[in-house]
């Protein structure tokens, strides 16, 4: 009898991402299913469209998943991880439920989801659970056999995620002047959600203050500063701060945004800063353009000298630390204990979704949690 792979009982990866325009004429039509059921008229989204149209009407993330997607088949033929590789986006082709279809159609009967936001929230991880179940029972309404869909848990403090940050971190302070680098402030951005969002993200022992969603990215920024310390001798302030907001202005979200701290920062007499991205894994548009084009232009006019680090984008780490999450998550389904302690599964994030994390404004169907009617 052959050995059992160790990806098993799983036959396929699935990348779930948020997709992007490719195009100008694409943009509208993105923003419309980004903004689906909200009743945002289409001038507006033609306003709003103004920061992809400074790039050509690309948005660079579609980009980026296919480089990731190389990235992890490049990995796992180098460890022997027989395990294929699909791609399927929230609001951009390729669509999820095409993708899942194909799936499907190649006979993957048990999918395991890598979804590219690395922390707990109702926009970063619930909603891509409820993206999941839209397309199963799309595909069951095609009469279509549905297959065992399970997320991987959080990896906002995995290794692979980490040390390409505090590497980026460093990197970034090296491209300050000398004159005013051991005095640069760190700014960990990520982007702002509702503060009643955040409060109730994560498990419901963990609701309130913030959530699980703002202690996930605080633990991740204590991570870099103490790394960055350790490795340079200094210790450079830091705070969590925010970015990419929307929505109406009278309803509360996280602050402080950006560009605010960075007036606080020339305010205070900070001689320079450091963006460093912890919220994003790849260089989309809220970092090209929030980051690299505003927050950058709002220095500029401060006087103040900043950089900003990279995101962790595809690599080789990245791609290995996703390898050590479905390593973990196959022996967890295996039941192996000892061998899933051993690859550190017990302790960071939970497997599963229990009922009650990251909750919805009105209820809908979750795929891939305690709570899923596709168990």
């Amino acid at each position: 009898m052959p050995e059992q792979p160790v990806h098993a009982p799983y036959d396929a990866l699935l990348l779930l991402s948020f997709g992007g325009p490719e195009g100008p004429d694409d943009v509208v039509p993105f923003l419309e299913n980004v903004t689906r059921g909200r009743g945002i008229p289409r001038e507006r989204l033609k306003e709003v469209g103004q920061h992809y149209y400074l790039f050509g009407g690309v948005s660079p993330i579609n980009a980026q998943n296919r480089e990731l997607l190389a990235a992890l088949r490049k990995d796992f033929a180098e460890h022997g991880i027989g395990l294929p590789v699909y791609w399927g986006n929230r609001n951009w082709a390729p669509y999820l439920t095409d993708t899942l279809r194909e799936m499907v159609r190649d006979g993957r009967r048990r999918i395991l989801t890598f979804a590219t936001s690395a922390y707990a929230s109702y926009s970063g991880c619930r909603q891509y659970r409820e993206n999941l179940a839209d397309a199963l029972a799309a595909l069951e309404a095609e009469g279509l056999p549905l297959p065992r869909v399970d997320k991987l848990r959080h990896y906002f403090n995995h290794p692979g995620f980490v040390a390409p940050m505090i590497d980026a971190t460093l990197a970034a302070l090296a491209d300050l002047p000398p004159a005013v680098r051991a005095g640069a402030h760190l700014a960990f951005t990520t982007h702002s959600i509702p503060t009643a969002a955040a409060d109730t993200s994560g498990p419901v022992d963990g609701h309130g203050h913030g959530g699980t969603y703002v202690s996930q990215h605080l633990d991740v920024a204590r991570l870099i500063a103490e790394a960055v310390r350790a490795e340079t001798g200094t210790e450079h302030p830091w705070r969590l701060v925010y970015q990419s907001r929307s929505g109406a202005p009278h309803i509360p979200w996280l602050e402080p945004d950006i560009c605010d701290h960075l007036e606080e920062l020339h305010g205070a007499g900070a001689p320079a800063a450091v963006m460093v991205p912890i919220g994003f894994v790849s260089d989309h548009m809220e970092v090209k353009y929030d980051l690299d084009t505003e927050a950058a232009a709002k220095a500029a006019e401060l006087g103040l000298p900043v950089s900003r680090a990279a995101t962790v984008g595809a690599d080789p780490r990245f791609a290995a630390g996703i390898r050590d999450l479905i390593l973990e998550r196959a022996a967890a389904e295996r039941g192996r204990v000892a061998e899933r302690r051993a690859l550190g599964a017990l302790g960071p994030s939970h497997d599963l979704c229990p009922i009650g994390c990251c909750p919805a404004r009105t209820p809908h169907a979750a795929a891939a949690g305690a709570d899923s009617p596709y168990a």
